[in-house]
């Protein structure tokens, strides 16, 4: 040991306690603001079905026509990787665990639609189908055959169809108390909002509805979607979406990012109209900069390009939607809208390539950086957060295993996620 080093001090104690207090009401601030992520899992899709055609076999029946799809068109692992151009070593494993999940769980998030997929119909038959779909997700998450999430898209907050998107909320949300309660998965999605005002209309309805079957303040979130340029760019010239995001009150669980009715607001051709246009990528950047921090995730978009027909046509919109999943996840936008059932495939495959192959690079860094050991990169806690998030959600979504994960890097799933976020927890994940 060295000489002891002699400590002195030139202020006095209430210096500090002087900052502290005039910094009192940033921090409370900053811990209602940026909270932090949630913690929970994120679904790496959400699958909008209209209103008149869901059914308590929806689920299965898209899982179905995409193993059909599947072996149609990519009966192989070899197939596979070769339409999408999946490395060798990953082809076998990425296909396997594709066919698996399709099985299992071809649906992680499923969202009844009564906005543009339903348009409009008759005040009874839009009461009868918000009913019946009240009814069919109760059921499904009392009998186990539920997605992780289920919920509505109701019309939005606009006045010609307000009260119609209110009337239509009230009827999903009581049949779901009537048949037992609100189950833990249920996401309500508020499409085309425009102005701040009208989330905080939506959270006053929201309200409205806690108070009248006395649920906790706070227990029912929604998505706000992202579909008009007024919601990125305001008249004043700030960021809408930020002041949606506050004016939720802590109720908004996601942003979710509409491809086409942006584009279309924007100008943009019908023939360009696509996740990939820059357009797109500058309201989905806003976005993502609005919500960081604050436990509100950000999904991307759709595409249209529907693969059916004869294989190479299939072949084609594979890899086009295949290309489109990989640079969203890049670019860290975790979830994205699927369309069809043909979509799902090239989903997972992307998901699952994405995981697989950063896998023993991700879990040698985080091991690294915990056994505070050299390397060629020198890790940051921000960074060790940065794995942990990428292998759960791996995990979460079955393209990695909890075993293999805890081998390579010697953590167990709750060091992962005290890694992760102090906040992680909630839904059960149960994983191959």
């Amino acid at each position: 040991m060295g000489q002891q080093e002699k400590v002195a001090t030139s202020l006095a104690g209430a210096v500090s306690d002087g900052i502290s207090a005039s910094l009192t009401a940033v921090d409370a601030e900053l811990a209602r603001r940026y909270p932090g992520d949630p913690g929970t899992r994120q679904p790496v899709h959400t699958v909008y079905v209209p209103g008149d055609t869901f059914t308590a076999g929806t689920l299965r029946s898209w899982g179905d026509q995409a193993l059909r799809a599947l072996d149609e068109h990519a009966p192989d692992a070899a197939s596979l990787a070769a339409v999408l151009g999946i490395p060798d070593e990953l082809a076998g494993p990425v296909h396997d665990r594709v066919r698996a999940k399709l099985s299992r769980e071809p649906v992680e998030d499923l969202r009844v639609d009564f906005e543009d997929g339903y348009g409009p119909r008759s005040d009874a038959e839009e009461d009868e189908a918000a009913a019946r779909a009240a009814r069919l997700i109760s059921e499904a998450y009392t009998n186990g055959t539920a997605a992780p999430y289920m919920g509505i898209r109701m019309k939005c907050m606009e006045a010609a169809v307000r009260d119609r998107g209110i009337r239509t909320t009230d009827v999903f949300l009581t049949g779901l108390m009537e048949a037992g309660g609100l189950p833990d998965g249920l996401v309500l999605t508020l499409p085309k909002v425009t102005y701040p005002e009208q989330v905080t209309a939506f959270v006053q309805l929201l309200e409205a509805f806690e108070k009248a079957h006395a649920l906790p303040s706070g227990r029912l979130g929604f998505e706000i979607q992202i579909e008009t340029s007024q919601s990125i760019l305001a008249a004043d010239g700030t960021a809408a979406v930020a002041r949606m995001i506050d004016a939720a009150q802590g109720r908004a669980t996601g942003l979710h990012y509409g491809t086409f009715d942006y584009s279309a607001c924007v100008g943009v051709s019908a023939a360009y109209q696509a996740s990939d246009h820059p357009a797109a990528d500058h309201a989905k950047a806003v976005m993502q900069v609005a919500a960081a921090g604050t436990g509100v995730r950000v999904s991307d978009g759709s595409t249209n390009v529907l693969p059916v027909g004869p294989t190479p046509q299939v072949h084609q919109a594979w890899r086009l939607h295949y290309g489109l999943t990989r640079r969203a996840l890049a670019r860290a936008y975790y979830q994205g809208w699927d369309m069809h059932p043909g979509h799902l495939p090239t989903r997972y495959a992307a998901v699952y390539t994405f995981y697989r192959e950063g896998l023993e690079q991700a879990a040698a860094r985080l091991a690294a950086y915990v056994a505070k050991a050299g390397g060629d990169v020198m890790d940051e806690p921000a960074t060790a957060k940065a794995l942990s998030g990428y292998l759960l959600r791996g995990i979460d979504c079955g393209a990695l295993d909890t075993a293999e994960v805890a081998r390579l890097t010697g953590l167990t799933r709750a060091d992962l996620d005290a890694f992760a976020s102090p906040r992680r927890g909630g839904l059960t994940v149960t994983t191959p």
